[in-house]
């Protein structure tokens, strides 16, 4: 039997200059990739308000904003009748986690999956979470690992897949340093180890994984799509501003090698 594809989109967009813009590109996102026929968008790491590091100076976290802020993109989210995974911060008490907020598309909150495994840089300016989820939109069952999870320890994506999990979406923020190589093709040999850390993870749990990061001038990673091969769907021309729309074939995605694995 033929099994219509499930299209998701990836939210290639450029950083914000404002906690308040970073809410009305993500609501302009939506509404872009409703319009395109994804049934759901994910948004790069803490898009809102604009991920604290890497030099981006953003104003001291704010409960009532991150509060006013998810309420628009859950409105939005109901607006277009897509789900959103959305890159974000929250605060837990004192705690400041690095977070992706999954909305229905009714508008309704699914969960949160928080960022576990920090980068040692981030030690200093975020909590690390606990646990791990994962998640429904129609017919598509996903979960989520947050930058370094994804690309440095590879169980992050094994528990999903062997949770049933048919693509593991990767919310990540990188930028250019001064002098760094400009990548043109994603995974090349030139380039950092990051890509090549993706196609592996989808490879070795036989499920999808979709990378998102931010658009920018010479930026080191891209938005993309790695299939449960491991072979490349698709990527975003490096620093292009837009959106990255993918038909995934669920079936493909049997989790097969994640199954398989025995520890030890």
């Amino acid at each position: 039997m033929h099994v219509k594809p499930f299209r998701i989109a990836l939210a290639n967009l450029r950083y914000p200059d404002s906690p308040d813009e970073s809410v009305t590109l993500t609501e302009s996102g939506i509404g872009d990739a409703a319009a395109e026929g994804a049934e759901i968008i994910c948004f790069p790491e803490c898009y809102i308000p604009g991920y604290r590091g890497l030099g981006k100076k953003v104003p001291p976290p704010d409960s009532a904003f991150l509060e006013r802020a998810h309420a628009a993109v859950a409105a939005a989210a109901a607006k277009a009748g897509i789900a959103v995974v959305l890159g974000t911060e929250r605060l837990a008490g004192d705690d400041l986690l690095i977070s992706a907020m999954v909305i229905n598309r009714d508008g309704s909150t699914a969960g949160f999956q928080d960022k576990v495994q920090l980068d040692p840089s981030e030690d200093g300016t975020y909590t690390p979470g606990t646990g791990r989820n994962v998640f429904h939109a129609g017919a598509l069952k996903f979960g989520i690992a947050i930058c370094h999870e994804g690309f440095r320890y590879p169980e992050t994506v094994r528990w999903a897949a062997r949770n049933g999990a048919h693509i593991v979406f990767h919310p990540h923020f990188d930028i250019a340093t001064p002098g760094s190589y400009r990548p043109t093709q994603f995974a090349d040999p030139a380039n950092t180890f990051h890509e090549k850390a993706i196609l592996c993870r989808a490879a070795e749990n036989t499920c999808y994984v979709a990378t998102i990061n931010c658009a920018s001038d010479g930026s080191p990673t891209t938005s993309a799509v790695a299939r449960p091969d491991g072979t490349l769907l698709c990527f975003q021309p490096y620093g292009k501003e837009g959106l990255l729309i993918a038909d995934i074939d669920i079936a493909a995605a049997t989790g097969l090698l994640a199954s398989r694995y025995r520890p030890g």
